[in-house]
């Protein structure tokens, strides 16, 4: 266990990011689900919409860390590829 102050000050900081940016990733994955469900439904609007959403949040999890440049650009043109087959 953490002995000084600063370093128990630490723990308590590690764990509350820890918390946010399991939140953020979990956000994530909802919206990567969404898009999948509307892919499947056929409805190609909702489905755009839905894209746009959650390009948005994975490029925010870009943005602060959460997960790698490259990463977020590939689930996204992955998402835009299935929407593009969806919608012929």
């Amino acid at each position: 266990m953490a002995n000084h102050a600063s370093t128990k000050k630490a723990v308590r900081k590690v764990k509350t990011v820890t918390e946010v940016n399991r939140n953020r990733k979990s956000r994530i994955k909802t919206y990567i689900k969404k898009v999948l469900v509307a892919a499947q439904n056929n409805s190609s609007e909702e489905a755009k919409n839905v894209l746009i959403k959650a390009q948005s949040e994975i490029m925010k999890g870009v943005a602060k860390g959460i997960i790698k440049k490259n990463t977020g650009a590939r689930k996204v043109s992955r998402l835009a590829k299935l929407i593009k087959q969806a919608a012929a």
